[in-house]
Parts: structure tokens; C-alpha cells; sequence
């Protein structure tokens, strides 16, 4: 039956395989900027951003000799800074090596890949057979061998990669793996599969018993936080010019690294900033994977400049676009700009 499904999966991804531009190289650069991208972003929003980085940063020494700030701005957009942050500290680990890693192990080594990351890597760039798993993997292992274990919990987790990489064929990895991906994405879809399509279907454990839509199983023990944010952008005018109160986010929470304006959180009395101060908008919600933040954004033009806490700096209003902003600032910066 393993083979049987390996083979039915390489036919099927021959005939549709996904024309993405880092399956064109062999180069592991290009490749590993890929996977980091695409680890929390939709491959149509992620290619673009792919293209930009390898355009501004074409080798892995010019991305190390990069800013954080320069990296964190070009990120801007795709949430889930630590990934930026790792993939920056990632490129001077591989720039003091010498040489990209060429094994799954001293992969594994690079800040912010994971199994997952690290096997991709290694079946593209070097055709390491490591089987790849990620939620697209789940989910087709899980309908097409019937498998009702969770798949996130440690059992799960060490079931499924146990019989992903018995399925890998050794001199195919990377079409395997790349395959998984595709047939996860476009053939066996989280709703509404197409089942009556799928060359699959004969030998679906998930179609033969009815299960489909019941496979994978997921435990669910997320609590989500919900937070109250009162962000003031203060305007204030010195020495001809227009001036912002800025800071850079400190490390312990969200966005850490990422600018913002003053920022307020469970507001009870409104602060005396000694200027005029205007509601923009109105509670707008804005979702994390594990928090949803309900944030009230404020102007407030100042006639001298308030006491803020020492975190906070003077910007040229002007100089906003040269910063990196978490989207719920840059929705506010928008709003400002355009009322």
C-alpha cells in the first residue's frame, strides 16, 4: 500500500505540479528563503515577498551584512517577526560557517528551522530523502491511512513522521516532499476535498469510511488572550520640521523589534498630552494566532512636546515608511494619513 500511494502521488503531482520560481534552483540560499517566508504566509503573498528579498539581498553574506532594521522593514507585512529576526541571526551563522550546511543535522542548527524547515531544505537543495511533515502532510496521511491519533501531540507528531519518511523514496525526496505539499494545497483540501477526483480515491481510508471530513484530528487546548491597545500619535512641531513619538518594541511580547507610537494598554483616564486630540478609529480588531487585540487609535496634535517614558524617540513624520511597523501600526499610519 506505501508503495502503491507513492507512486500514485508522483504520477499525480507530474501531471500537476505547481510552477513556484525556488523550485527552478538547486541553490540552498534561495531555497532556505523560501521555506521561512512560507512558513506562516500563503505562497501567492509569499512569492512576491521572496522575489524582493533575493532582488535586495542576492547572496546569503550581503543578507548578513544587512540591519535587523533593513530586514525587519523588508519583512514588513508578513507577521511573525521572530521569523525575520532568525533568519537575519540565521545568515551570519552560515556566513561564519563558511558554507551553507549541507546536512540535516548542521541544518537543523540554523536559528528558526525546525524539522520541518530543515528537511525541506535538505530534499531540495541536496537531495537528502528527509520527509518534510507539515499540515498539508498531516492531512493526507491522516484521511488516506485512516489514521485518528492527533496530530498535535508528541504520539501524533512521531506516528506521522515515522510513516512519512517509510513513504519517501530515496532517489526522489525532493519531487516527494514537494509533491505532499502540492496534493495537500490543491487536491486533498482542508474543506470540500475533491474526492471524486482524486487518483487516490479506490485506496482512501478517509473516503472509505466516510471520514473525510472527520481526519485529521486535532486536539484543541489554544486559549487565546484578548488585549485592549490605545495607540496616541503624537504630532508635534519643532524647528520647522514635523515630529512623531516613536519606540522600538522591547523583547518579551509581540512584534518585538517593530516600532510603534505611544502606546496605552487597558486605558482608564485619558492622558494630558497638551494638544488636540482626535478619535481615528475605534476599537479595530486585528488577530494573532493565540490573541486578538482591540485597538483604539488616537492623533493628538501637540502644541510642545509632552513628558513621555525615555523608550519613546522624536521622528521626522516624514521618516515613518523607513521604519519596520507591525500591520495594526501601519493600519493606523494609513488611517492618519488618508482622514
Amino acid at each position: 500500500m506505501t508503495h502503491d500511494f507513492t507512486f500514485k502521488l508522483l504520477e499525480w503531482f507530474r501531471v500537476n505540479k505547481r510552477a513556484l520560481p525556488w523550485r527552478d534552483t538547486k541553490d540552498p540560499y534561495a531555497i532556505w528563503i523560501s521555506e521561512i517566508i512560507l512558513q506562516q504566509t500563503r505562497i501567492q503573498q509569499g512569492t512576491a515577498y521572496w522575489e524582493r528579498f533575493i532582488r535586495r539581498w542576492p547572496d546569503v553574506r550581503m543578507l548578513a551584512d544587512a540591519s535587523e532594521d533593513e530586514v525587519l522593514r523588508m519583512w514588513q507585512g508578513l507577521g511573525y517577526y521572530s521569523r525575520a529576526r532568525n533568519l537575519h541571526q540565521a545568515a551570519r551563522q552560515i556566513v561564519d560557517l563558511g558554507h551553507f550546511p549541507d546536512s540535516l543535522e548542521e541544518i537543523k542548527k540554523l536559528k528558526g528551522v525546525g524539522d520541518y524547515t530543515a528537511a525541506a531544505i535538505a530534499s531540495f537543495a541536496f537531495n537528502i530523502p528527509a520527509a518534510a511533515v507539515d499540515g498539508n502532510v498531516y492531512r493526507v496521511l491522516a484521511r488516506y491511512f485512516g489514521i485518528d491519533t492527533p496530530i498535535n501531540n508528541a504520539d501524533g507528531k512521531k506516528t506521522f513522521a515515522l510513516l512519512a519518511q517509510q513513504l519517501i523514496p530515496e532517489n526522489h525526496p525532493d519531487d516527494f516532499n514537494q509533491a505532499m505539499m502540492d496534493f495537500g494545497a490543491v487536491q486533498c483540501t482542508p474543506k470540500s476535498p475533491d474526492c471524486m477526483r482524486c487518483p487516490m480515491m479506490e485506496t482512501c481510508d478517509a473516503v472509505r469510511t466516510n471520514r473525510v471530513e472527520a481526519l485529521p484530528v486535532k486536539l484543541k487546548n489554544i486559549k487565546i488572550r484578548e488585549r485592549e491597545f490605545s495607540y496616541f500619535y503624537i504630532r508635534c512641531r519643532m524647528e520647522r520640521q514635523v515630529f512623531v513619538a516613536f519606540r522600538r518594541r522591547p523583547a518579551g511580547d509581540i512584534w518585538q523589534g517593530l516600532w510603534e507610537p505611544v502606546l496605552i494598554e487597558e486605558l482608564v483616564d485619558m492622558p494630558d498630552y497638551h494638544g488636540t486630540v482626535s478619535m481615528i478609529r475605534k476599537k479595530v480588531k486585528h488577530v494573532l494566532t493565540h490573541q486578538v487585540i482591540f485597538a483604539d487609535f488616537y492623533l493628538v496634535e501637540a502644541g510642545s512636546k509632552p513628558q513621555l517614558p525615555k523608550e519613546y524617540i522624536w521622528i521626522r513624520e516624514s521618516d515613518i515608511d523607513r521604519y519596520a511597523l507591525p500591520r495594526l501600526v501601519e493600519m493606523m499610519v494609513n488611517a492618519i494619513q488618508s482622514s
